[in-house]
């Protein structure tokens, strides 16, 4: 695989005049759609929660050279997990909303807003609270989207089991249990995404904090046209963030990569108590340097190559990728610390800067 030099995005020189970024710029996602290329991003003074975080929304009519401005979504909260969803020629945008204070995760509602003719339509809830998004995407003629529950104790002194749940949507706004009999997809993961392979099965890689289910992530594997039944094989490696996508009919996956350990996550501490093992693992995570990483999915072994790393230092990983538009390769969006802090642990570059890069690749 041939991966670009980084292209500067935000900040960069193709933004429009007068958009003032923060110095924290990280989650996003991209899309095509209507055939534009269209980027959210989450600005904010820091990488935690802050109450002047605000996602905007570029469109570009270029492959990214330059970018216009189309909307600002501030709501006086917190504001991450941006998702589109190009569907049934409609443009939606999901994302979450959180608390205020950086020390704490305060998950609140799932929220979604749509592109109409004369711009962008009120924003809707469509979740009770103590809901993350992780992604959207369709399934079976239908949207599914997958989300996590329980993350607010998740970094406490006592947190309460997590529960990744797949919904579905016939409309993009109201959403149900994709299968009502096994609301719960997975038990002890959290961000969890999904694609459809090219023989319909579905294939799912949930990063797993532990100690319920294990500390890590799962590679999971579901029949066509059952959706909701995930086979699940672990892994000792956390693929934080993960974006889930086919280069050529093969499932791919970016995620964080953790440099230190053998990049596991978990230690091996089993003389402690599971629940200090945990913070423990969390701690020594927290303190080494990271990479953003591209690997290849075997589906059938539920197993995970590394196959490069992406141009990424210090407080990393949040990608996103559409095909080029010679459909030869895939345009990745990710957000880093100044790529020559390798030596950066992780805790470092969620204090500094990170801003918003591309990169294009290609088969080598």
């Amino acid at each position: 695989m041939r991966i670009s030099a980084p292209r500067p995005v935000a900040p960069g020189p193709g933004l429009p005049a007068g958009l003032v970024l923060g110095r924290s710029n990280n989650n996003l996602d991209v899309v095509r759609h209507d055939g534009r290329l269209w980027l959210a991003l989450r600005t904010a003074p820091t990488h935690f929660a802050s109450a002047a975080a605000r996602l905007e929304v570029l469109v570009s009519d270029d492959e990214g050279a330059s970018w216009t401005h189309d909307h600002t979504i501030a709501m006086g909260r917190d504001v991450r997990e941006p998702r589109f969803a190009s569907w049934q020629e409609r443009l939606l945008l999901y994302w979450m909303t959180a608390g205020t204070k950086g020390t704490a995760f305060q998950p609140d509602r799932i929220w979604v807003g749509e592109r109409a003719v004369g711009g962008w339509a009120e924003p809707e809830a469509v979740s009770p609270p103590d809901c993350v998004v992780w992604r959207v995407r369709p399934v079976e003629g239908r949207l599914a989207m997958t989300l996590y529950r329980g993350a607010g104790s998740l970094f406490t002194a006592h947190p309460v089991p997590l529960t990744v749940e797949l919904w579905g949507s016939d409309d993009g706004r109201s959403w149900a249990p994709f299968d009502p009999a096994r609301p719960v997809v997975h038990e002890g993961g959290a961000e969890a995404d999904f694609v459809v392979l090219p023989d319909g099965r579905l294939l799912a890689v949930i990063r797993k904090e532990g100690p319920e289910g294990g500390w890590g992530s799962d590679i999971a594997v579901a029949p066509p046209g059952d959706a909701a039944a995930w086979a699940v094989s672990p892994d000792r490696r956390k693929f934080d963030s993960p974006f889930l996508f086919l280069i050529d009919g093969v499932p791919h996956l970016i995620a964080r990569r953790q440099v230190a350990f053998g990049g596991r996550f978990d230690l091996g501490l089993g003389f402690l108590p599971d629940a200090v093992r945990t913070k423990v693992d969390q701690l020594a995570y927290w303190l080494t340097p990271k990479r953003t990483a591209l690997y290849r999915i075997d589906p059938d072994a539920r197993s995970a190559a590394w196959v490069a790393d992406l141009p990424s230092a210090g407080d990393t990983a949040f990608a996103g990728s559409v095909p080029t538009a010679d459909g030869e390769g895939h345009l990745v969006f990710n957000y880093s610390s100044p790529v020559d802090r390798g030596w950066w642990p992780w805790c470092v570059g969620q204090l500094r800067p990170t801003h918003i890069y591309s990169v294009e690749l290609r088969p080598g």
